[in-house]
């Protein structure tokens, strides 16, 4: 016999000998005067908070005992949170609570465990020899500074710099200071492409700009906003597009707003969007806007922030039709 099961088997059984011998003791009263109307209404009374305290005693004690008991065992069988929640007996608010709370650590156990899990498939995915890419592009490179095509030199120069970044490193945190030289990098490779069109701008809104640049973040955190800004924004945007990206630093906050001068988004889209940044999601690898132009989504940079630095942290959308997009950033303060 188990603890849980001696406990049970004391209970019933005190409970068992309260009640005979209060019985007892009623009907011992009610035999000597029960002519008495006083007597009769007194026993009466007794007889009902009698009743009342034993009814008492199993919503308090014993009920939440069994209620305990039965979701252990059926943790114990696997059952899923609903087939708890509606099994036949009633759970108050507390036991409503405790379960969804419960319930909401193993679901983010379990996301941080399939994140990790995919997150070194793609490494495992991703492992092209990085030397042989390298060596690649400068053979490319040798070749065009050979023929005098300066420009083709440079552009694979800078290629073999964010390739260098995005695959060989293998850090999770990195400081502001790298990415945003990557984004630069990266906006240097895409001038090739839409030339004077793209305007790029990086402001710092700090007393000590060496300190912000210090503070340390996801890897491939900016990069990837950058590059739906541009896809999904200023490529459709008919003249110059302005890329502007604000650091501010708090006290506890690191706050990146990446704002566009695009072609926007509609707000029901926005709100959509924001709905699903709010809280951490595990999606599909090729769902939403995973696959698309932009590269590593912006839901998946907003995953990997919530699950480094907790729920609080993430990112917000702003966007009006025809006036432009702000991303915002937020993230704790970290620096080595």
């Amino acid at each position: 016999m188990n603890k849980e099961s001696y406990l049970f088997d004391r209970i019933r059984w005190g409970a068992a000998i309260f009640l005979i011998f209060h019985i007892s003791l009623l009907f011992i009263l009610f035999l000597q005067d029960w002519k008495t109307e006083k007597m009769k209404w007194f026993i009466l009374f007794l007889g009902v908070l009698y009743v009342i305290l034993l009814y008492a005693a199993y919503q308090l004690i014993y009920r939440p005992l069994k209620v305990n008991s039965r979701i252990k065992a059926a943790f114990a069988r696997g059952d899923s949170y609903e087939d708890i929640y509606h099994m036949p007996y009633l759970l108050n608010e507390e036991e409503q609570n405790m379960l969804r709370r419960f319930y909401a650590l193993l679901d983010k156990s379990e996301l941080i465990t399939v994140s990790k899990k995919k997150s070194e498939y793609l490494a495992l995915q991703n492992q092209i020899n990085p030397h042989f890419l390298y060596n690649t592009l400068e053979g490319i490179r040798a070749e065009a500074l050979i023929a005098g095509v300066d420009s083709i030199a440079e552009m694979t120069e800078a290629l073999a710099t964010y390739f260098r970044y995005t695959i060989s490193q293998v850090n999770n945190l990195v400081t502001l200071e790298e990415e945003l030289a990557n984004v630069e990098n990266y906006y240097y490779i895409q001038q090739f492409r839409f030339g004077s069109k793209l305007d790029l701008r990086i402001r710092y809104d700090c007393e000590d700009e060496e300190e912000a640049l210090m503070c340390q973040l996801p890897k491939l955190t900016l990069q990837p906003i950058v590059e739906n800004s541009i896809y999904h924004g200023l490529e459709r945007k008919i003249g110059t597009g302005h890329l502007d990206i604000k650091v501010t630093v708090t006290d506890s906050h690191l706050i990146i707003m990446i704002s566009d001068d695009g072609v926007g988004i509609e707000k029901g889209q926005v709100k959509v969007m924001n709905e699903q940044l709010r809280a951490l999601r595990l999606e599909e690898e090729n769902n939403g806007e995973t696959g698309k132009k932009g590269g590593i989504a912006v839901k998946n940079v907003n995953n990997r922030i919530k699950l480094l630095f907790g729920e609080e942290y993430g990112i917000y959308i702003y966007s009006q039709p025809d006036v432009g997009t702000d991303v915002e950033i937020t993230l704790p303060v970290v620096r080595n």
